[in-house]
């Protein structure tokens, strides 16, 4: 059973972006300490602070260049997989293993529940501290991990079970190791799978969404991004660093990737763009948790009623359709 609880609460800290929005909130969470600790009513001067920090959150956010979206994609405090199996799902068992190397935690994949709607959850974990950052390897998963992914959605078909993923991944991990095992092989027979599986599929790219490593579990019926999440074919750091040899200049190369939600939507790379809480995910988890947890029961809904035959033709076509260029 997935446990019920509220994500971390964001620290008094920031994105360089973000530095006026947090003073503003430490000015209020001193007036509400000083109003808890002697009594006083403080809401004249509350009040109006209150306000003016919604609306100078959303005046920044609005400006955002591409490069801010990355780090908010990025952002210690957003809400990871692991956090929407918490409270997302009224029901998780997870399984284990791709029977043939090893169980890799940078991807989880198990029998998940939100209401009377039964499915296949696939995610990447990178997890929150170090020591889980380590076992996870921060979200960049090996061979195995798609290996897992793919015995366990061709299960999901078996049982007829609709499939959700949640991407979150700075690439799939480009270690000789992994290249050893066959790490493309393992993307391409996922990506090629998934492209034919008689189950509905719901892809959603939660934070980060790193090239193949997001690709790997990101063909689907439906392709949402949260609005502060990206998808590129690689990091704005590589980029700049093939580019121009130069790493500072990753503003310069995530402007240039087109890898936001807004432009991705433009260029039909995804279906929707689902809205994040004023100030981000990292700002009002729950809410954002909570947010997702509607939108996936409402398309597993929608998906239902599309005939598998028509549903699988359709999912085709998409992926035929990506890449057009309209003169």
């Amino acid at each position: 059973m997935a446990e019920k609880k509220g994500v971390r609460e964001a620290p008094r800290i920031g994105l360089p972006f973000e530095r006026p929005i947090v003073e503003l909130e430490l000015k209020i969470g001193e007036l509400k300490s000083l109003s808890e600790s002697t009594g006083m009513n403080l809401n004249g001067e509350l009040k109006p602070l209150t306000e003016k920090l919604e609306r100078m959150t959303r005046e920044i956010y609005a400006g955002l260049e591409p490069y801010d979206i990355v780090q908010i994609a990025r952002h210690p405090l957003r809400p990871q997989t692991s956090d929407y199996i918490a409270g997302m799902l009224d029901e998780y068992v997870e399984l284990h293993g791709d029977r043939r190397f090893g169980d890799d935690r940078a991807i989880t994949t198990g029998f998940a529940r939100i209401g009377d709607h039964r499915f296949l959850l696939i995610g990447h974990r990178k997890g929150k501290e170090t020591k889980e950052n380590i076992a996870c390897n921060w979200g960049c998963a090996h061979p195995e991990g798609y290996r897992k992914a793919l015995h366990k959605m061709k299960l999901a078909e078996k049982f007829g079970l609709p499939i959700v993923t949640l991407i979150n991944t700075p690439g799939a991990y480009p270690g000789v190791g992994a290249e050893e095992r066959g790490q493309a092989w393992a993307i391409a027979e996922n990506i090629m799978v998934m492209s034919r599986l008689k189950t509905p599929i719901i892809c959603i790219v939660i934070g980060e969404g790193g090239s193949g490593g997001a690709l790997g579990i990101g063909v689907g019926d439906r392709v949402l991004m949260l609005q502060y999440a990206y998808y590129s074919v690689i990091s704005p750091e590589g980029c700049a660093a093939i580019l121009w040899k130069d790493g500072e200049r990753a503003p310069d190369a995530a402007t240039a990737l087109k890898l936001t939600s807004v432009d991705l939507l433009k260029f039909r790379v995804v279906d929707e763009v689902v809205p994040e809480p004023v100030g981000g995910a990292h700002r009002s988890p729950d809410e954002m948790i909570a947010t997702l947890r509607g939108r996936v029961s409402a398309l597993l809904d929608e998906l239902a009623r599309i005939p598998l035959d028509e549903l699988v033709e359709r999912r085709y076509e998409r992926l035929r359709a990506l890449g057009e260029i309209e003169g």
